[in-house]
């Protein structure tokens, strides 16, 4: 009978405990999506930043304001930097991309297409 109680005891205890902290794991939930959602912003302003010097360099050359040698070592190295902020947007986005996709309308349906 002791042990019946104890275990019941036990129960409720974890029960309260849950609902006290479920704010807090929530709130922990909401402060890791606003890091990535800040890390994403960062990294697309960081891509048309590295964009627009892209461009930028192309110009230069185009107006005589680099060699061809000094442009081609700097485009090298601009895409270069792209690419590895654009494999850093790849990494954030693929916790999404594993997760499945939600069923169409009419998916598993006779005749529903």
């Amino acid at each position: 009978m002791e042990v019946v109680v104890f275990l019941i005891v036990i129960a409720l205890l974890g029960a309260v405990v849950l609902v006290v902290t479920a704010p807090l794991r929530a709130r922990a939930h909401v402060r890791v999506a606003a890091r990535e959602e800040a890390a994403r912003a960062d990294l697309e302003a960081a891509k048309e930043s590295k964009y627009r010097e892209i461009r930028d360099a192309e110009l230069d050359y185009r107006t005589g304001k680099l060699s061809e040698a000094d442009w081609r070592a700097l485009d090298r190295d601009l895409r270069g930097e792209a690419v590895e902020i654009l494999r850093r947007l790849d990494e954030l986005d693929a916790p999404a991309a594993d997760a499945p996709a939600p069923d169409a309308p009419g998916d598993g349906e006779p005749g529903g297409r």
